[in-house]
């Protein structure tokens, strides 16, 4: 898997700076400065370590899990984490923008959006999409505001590129078929659904004196009154991954924004997270993310 480390050293040289360190990652891309003075245009058929959005003009091919999707002229493409994928340029003429971002970006996002659970990620998915010129011009709108905001200078310029993110997803699910959008609404979705909705509710940790109390699978399956092996079932087939690892990615992503945002001492936030021992909460944020809760803040 491509990580964002190797993503910018193969395509600048250069990675930017704390990159291991920030709460989510964005950055925005015009396709032909990108692709300006490259001798070799070609992309390895991988997964990335990164969800990317991409407005394509010009003729292409991608290759997207087991399909080969000829893109002619202007084309929407989706692609996340899950599934390897490579673009193909068929001529120098390439034009348009991309975005990378990763989902611990839209975390802060109060709609609670899970980007494995939208039907524009999910692995049967559409992830291309043949544009009209119309929805070619106003998808183009939106990726100049991306450049634009993310130049500037404004406090929430991240709460802006936030809320483009969602519109260009949401731009995509539109042009879905309606049966790619609701096929998914089994009853081990609506478990799935309901657990996520459940760890969110968590949060944010608003004062030290919150404490979270759902930490485990059997704590969220006795909530949802189910055995806990049905919810780890419900959760594997609709996310691919384990429960624990969901819980304890939310956990890390609450830490990571209460020692960036927040002057509380570790020992606080490692009580509000559920941890009876600051050692605990030390060595499972070290586990998460290779840094001590203090060489994270600092």
């Amino acid at each position: 898997m491509i990580s964002l480390e190797e993503f910018y050293i193969k395509n600048s040289g250069i990675v930017p700076e704390g990159i291991n360190k920030e709460i989510g990652h964005f950055n925005v891309f015009r396709i032909d400065e990108f692709m300006a003075g490259k001798k070799d245009n070609a992309m390895s058929y991988s997964q990335r370590a990164y969800y990317k959005i991409g407005l394509i003009k010009g003729n292409n091919v991608a290759e997207y899990a087991d399909k080969d999707i000829t893109i002619n002229e202007h084309a929407l493409l989706f692609a996340t984490p899950k599934i390897p994928y490579n673009w193909i340029p068929q001529d120098d003429d390439q034009t348009g923008h991309f975005c990378i971002f990763t989902d611990e970006f839209l975390i802060q996002f109060k709609s609670g959006v899970v980007l494995d659970h939208l039907p524009i990620f999910q692995p049967k998915g559409y992830p291309v999409f043949q544009l009209a010129e119309e929805d070619t011009a106003e998808l183009d709108a939106i990726f100049m505001k991306m450049h634009k905001v993310l130049s500037s200078d404004y406090a929430y310029k991240y709460d802006m590129l936030r809320n483009y993110v969602i519109e260009l997803i949401h731009y995509g699910q539109q042009l879905q078929p309606a049966t790619a959008l609701y096929s998914a609404h089994t009853a081990l979705a609506r478990v799935s659904s309901l657990f996520v909705e459940l760890l969110e509710r968590q949060f944010p940790i608003a004062s030290p004196s919150q404490k979270l109390n759902l930490r485990t699978a059997a704590s969220y399956a006795d909530r949802l009154a189910i055995h806990v092996n049905y919810l780890n079932k419900a959760i594997k087939i609709n996310t691919g991954r384990t429960t624990t690892s969901i819980i304890n990615q939310r956990i890390e992503q609450e830490a990571k924004i209460l020692l960036k945002q927040t002057d509380w001492n570790v020992s606080e936030i490692a009580s509000c997270l559920g941890f009876k021992e600051v050692a605990h909460f030390s060595n499972f944020f070290r586990k998460q993310t290779s840094f001590s809760p203090v060489a994270f803040r600092s």
